[in-house]
């Protein structure tokens, strides 16, 4: 059972990656096509998303190598 419980925690985070990176190129897309700023697509929800999991992680690690 411990086996399943490791590949689902595997799984989950790379398949809600996945997701947000979809969703991001599809924003990055409709922007384009309107002929919008390049950052504009960094200010969308996934964007800042993104920009957000990029700057928390290595804070993350800090605390919890503390």
């Amino acid at each position: 059972m411990s086996t399943v419980a490791a590949i689902v925690k595997i799984i989950a985070p790379l398949v809600a990656a996945i997701l947000v990176g979809n969703w991001f190129l599809s924003e990055v897309k409709k922007v384009r096509a309107k002929g919008g700023p390049w950052y504009q697509p960094y200010l969308s929800i996934p964007g800042v998303i993104i920009i957000l999991a990029i700057l928390l992680f290595p804070v993350l690690l800090w605390i919890n190598r503390g």
